[in-house]
């Protein structure tokens, strides 16, 4: 059984609304409704539909593949100017075609 760290009792207010208190302002509920009459909230975290590529098949194993990478590679030290430089090619050469 779940633990139980407070119980209360709320009024619903003429318009259908109970407060929760400040601790759960802005938060997203789940709100479940049980054939007995019970609800039961739960706080949830949304993801944006923009961020769903995380969650989806292809990307999961493309995430999987860099994560076997990272773990099989040695860290070694960047050299800063080294990839600058690379960086300034890369953007003339983009702007070059631009032109």
């Amino acid at each position: 059984m779940p633990q139980v760290r407070g119980a209360n009792i709320k009024v619903v207010g003429k318009s259908g609304q109970i407060s929760l208190g400040k601790n759960y302002a802005g938060k997203a509920l789940r709100v479940e409704h049980r054939r007995d009459g019970v609800i039961v909230l739960t706080a949830v975290a949304v993801i944006p539909e923009s961020q769903l590529w995380t969650t989806e098949e292809p990307h999961r194993s493309r995430i999987k593949r860099g994560l076997a990478w990272a773990a099989a590679t040695t860290p070694a030290e960047t050299d800063v100017d080294a990839l600058v430089a690379q960086s300034s090619k890369a953007v003339s050469r983009v702007r070059d075609r631009r032109r």
